[in-house]
């Protein structure tokens, strides 16, 4: 029995037919950026954590403050998990990220939360790699398609027993922050924002790709925070995943996370948005 059935007489009228966009974004809320804009002129440091290589750590984050992740010492790719800080089952949404906003995200795009809340959680004000775009190959940066590597995964094609994979690192930073073990702190641990990280869709085969990125010292993303977060990030044991994604081997340095407080009043009568106004009644009354 042959594998592959054989095409219909109608097949290229069917391959034909134009594509639909899933969720048309025109309506969605638009960020005031040139407010954050003005804001972030004013905004003076507050803290900053350096995270180690394949390793990861925690960070806070008020709502209203600008955390930025910047590349410090040579070309790295970081995983980053944000939730709501008083809240942790309120946490970034990757799918519904990218179903709104597309594979990677940028300048005035958003980080959204998990149901029953979906508001936005993080917005991109900054982004020196902005000018990447989209190359010959389909791949682009700070993508919502990867899930982070983990040591299920390494086990299941490889046998291995690989600890400072992206997961586990940020399992173990969370379990330390909130003082709790790894067992407790890993059902938290959700798709990542895979920031500097190159990677899209072979147009073949449709897998996953990554290829090095072309993040470079000093580069960096920054957000303004929308809700009070609780962030983590890990420095992928990748380094710029331009070969593997859990390695001994590959070379990997530092990301740097620096948090800002804009002036008071520099933001006017901003507030935080509201969870998502959806009745929850699902049809029951």
């Amino acid at each position: 029995m042959s594998s592959t059935p054989a095409a219909p007489a109608d097949a290229a009228a069917r391959r034909a037919v134009k594509p639909v966009i899933c969720y048309p974004n025109d309506t969605l809320p638009v960020p005031d950026l040139a407010l954050y804009s003005r804001a972030r002129e004013s905004a003076v440091k507050t803290g900053e954590v350096r995270v180690p290589p394949r390793d990861a750590a925690c960070f806070e984050v008020p709502a209203g403050h600008f955390f930025r992740i910047t590349s410090i010492e040579g070309p790295q790719v970081g995983d980053l998990n944000l939730w709501n800080k008083t809240d942790l089952s309120e946490r970034f949404y990757s799918g519904k990220t990218r179903a709104l906003h597309g594979t990677h995200i940028t300048t005035g795009e958003r980080m959204w939360t998990s149901f029953p809340h979906l508001r936005p959680m993080a917005t991109v004000v900054a982004d020196t790699l902005g000018w990447y775009g989209i190359d010959e190959f389909g791949g682009s940066v700070h993508d919502v398609i990867g899930t982070r590597c983990d040591p299920y995964t390494g086990n299941l094609l490889a046998g291995s027993q690989y600890h400072h994979c992206c997961h586990s690192n940020l399992t173990r930073a969370l379990a330390d922050h909130l003082g709790v073990s790894p067992a407790e702190a890993e059902p938290h641990v959700h798709d990542v924002l895979n920031v500097f990280m190159c990677t899209g869709f072979t147009r073949g085969t449709g897998q996953y790709f990554m290829k090095a990125s072309p993040v470079r010292p000093g580069d960096y993303l920054e957000f303004f925070s929308e809700i009070d977060l609780l962030g983590s990030l890990s420095a992928c044991p990748g380094g710029d995943c331009s070969a593997e994604h859990s390695s001994d081997t590959a070379a990997c340095y530092p990301l740097l996370v620096e948090v800002f407080a804009p002036a008071e009043g520099a933001l006017g009568d901003w507030k935080s948005p509201p969870p998502n106004g959806y009745d929850r009644s699902h049809g029951r009354g």
